[in-house]
């Protein structure tokens, strides 16, 4: 919901917008820390009426740096990371290791060895070339690591097929009906290094309805009977992954990521009463669910381009470079100008980016107001992999980012400069 002062202006954790562009400069990714939390405390009472032991972890790839890292702490949360980049900016933020899982399809024989060296408190056994890593690198140790197998459940969410990440033809996890999941399991169980804590899935992102979930549930619960019988393994934690979906635009009807946990127990409990099973704990792993309505991503309006009968380009400060999204899937954004966020609709343009690509178009229809060149422009719902997948396409620094809580602003991030951006390059002569 945009949120407005006295003045009209849109402002974000109670601080103006206008200011914050004056103060800071665009483009600029902003976020409301305030809504961070409230995500975060939402979930926690939500499984405190279920009576479930629960870990909230948050995605760390939708958006990582220090700050959000130290807030997921104070909320007490735990953390997925899927690089040594990501492990090593929760440890810079000084975030307990033991509440990290290293995700990843691919993890080095480096990153693994990293994860062990700042031992981590699971790691996410993705495949057999990674099982076979991890054997090796433990095997001369005095040690045991926590693990969890991700498994595909054959189950696919309805979203863009780029994000679908649970059906059987897919790049992340072990395959069940081939029997390699099965397989797995026997490994890790013959291992002494391997302390099994369960399974994990994740099925897609931005999933708006509880049928994928609830599929899943009942899927993960039947096969980790099916294992007990045969192995005596009794599962301590079934992970869930994320994946619930955000409002981007008016046709977006996303549920309370709540509703998914209340829904996701009564499907556990109703199942577990059905085997020999005990109720496991709950994991999940929210993360734009966490930050992407809670960011913004402020630009400052600059050409017009007007065809007549075709179509007005407005250009902004910035574009695929800050947020490579709507080029990457055609992921959708609205936006308000931040000096008359709820003025009446004047005209219907195309918010077009800086950057020297046709497909640079950041929203294809935008209703706005009378605007002008120097004019602050406001893309909402930005907050999740915005920053995490910007890039120095056209040798253009990455944005600053602003943490605003409560009227006050913080600088959490560095705008990259010129000397940013040629710090690694070296001469040839």
């Amino acid at each position: 919901m945009v949120k407005v002062n006295s003045q009209g202006h849109l402002t974000i954790g109670g601080c103006d917008a206008l200011t914050l562009a004056k103060e800071f400069g665009t483009p600029l990714y902003v976020y409301d820390v305030g809504q961070i939390r409230k995500q975060f405390r939402q979930l926690h009472r939500a499984f405190a009426q279920t009576g479930l032991k629960y870990a909230i972890s948050y995605a760390s790839k939708a958006f990582s740096v220090k700050a959000i890292d130290q807030v997921v702490a104070q909320e007490h949360g735990h953390l997925d990371v899927v690089s040594a980049g990501e492990l090593m900016t929760a440890v810079a933020a000084g975030f307990p290791m033991k509440n990290i899982s290293f995700h990843g399809n691919n993890k080095t024989p480096a990153e693994l060895e990293l994860a062990l060296k700042q031992h981590v408190g699971t790691i996410i056994i993705d495949n057999f070339y990674e099982l076979e890593l991890l054997a090796q690198l433990l095997d001369n140790k005095n040690t045991r690591v926590n693990v969890m197998l991700r498994l595909a459940p054959g189950i696919s969410a309805h979203t863009h097929e780029y994000i679908q990440t649970g059906q059987v033809d897919s790049k992340f996890g072990f395959d069940l009906a081939s029997g390699q999941a099965e397989k797995a399991l026997q490994l890790v169980l013959a291992n002494p290094h391997l302390n099994l804590l369960g399974y994990h899935a994740h099925i897609g992102s931005q999933i708006m309805a509880v049928d994928g979930f609830t599929a899943l549930v009942k899927k993960m619960v039947q096969l980790a009977n099916t294992w007990y019988e045969k192995y005596g393994y009794q599962p301590q934690v079934l992970n869930f992954g994320g994946g619930f979906g955000i409002k981007y635009t008016a046709e977006d009807k996303p549920l309370e990521p709540a509703a998914f946990v209340s829904s996701m127990a009564k499907t556990l409990k109703d199942e577990i009463a059905n085997t020999s099973l005990k109720l496991p704990a709950v994991w999940i792993e929210p993360g734009r669910s966490i930050v992407g309505e809670a960011g913004y991503s402020l630009y400052t309006i600059g050409a017009r381009k007007e065809i007549p009968g075709v179509r007005t380009y407005l250009s902004v400060d910035g574009g695929m470079g800050d947020n490579i999204r709507p080029a990457l899937y055609q992921a959708q954004y609205r936006a308000v100008l931040a000096n008359n966020p709820l003025g009446k609709i004047h005209e219907t343009v195309t918010i077009a980016g800086r950057y020297c690509e046709s497909g640079d178009i950041l929203i294809e229809k935008q209703e706005l107001p009378v605007n002008a060149p120097g004019d602050i422009l406001a893309v909402l719902a930005t907050g999740a992999y915005g920053y995490s997948m910007a890039s120095n396409y056209n040798r253009v620094g990455r944005p600053a980012v602003v943490f605003a809580e409560d009227g006050q602003a913080k600088l959490v991030v560095k705008r990259e400069n010129s000397s940013d951006l040629t710090r690694l390059d070296l001469d040839y002569e």
